[in-house]
């Protein structure tokens, strides 16, 4: 749960960043928005879950 709103905040800097960069037009970032809202309801987001828990814990598996 933890790791989800990390992502998220870390998401919504780039965005912000992006937009106000001029990278990002404010339409386009709202289509890609909408299209992870509604790809979150379909059947691959279990699968999306999992693909990043892994990352997520291969990533903290990883020492220095």
């Amino acid at each position: 749960m933890a790791i989800s709103f990390s992502v998220v905040l870390l998401l919504a800097i780039v965005l912000v960043v992006l937009i106000r960069g001029g990278s990002l037009k404010a339409g386009p970032a709202v289509v890609a928005a909408l299209f992870g809202f509604f790809l979150a309801s379909t059947g691959m987001a279990p699968s999306i879950q999992r693909f990043l828990d892994s990352i997520a814990a291969t990533i903290n598996g990883i020492s220095f």
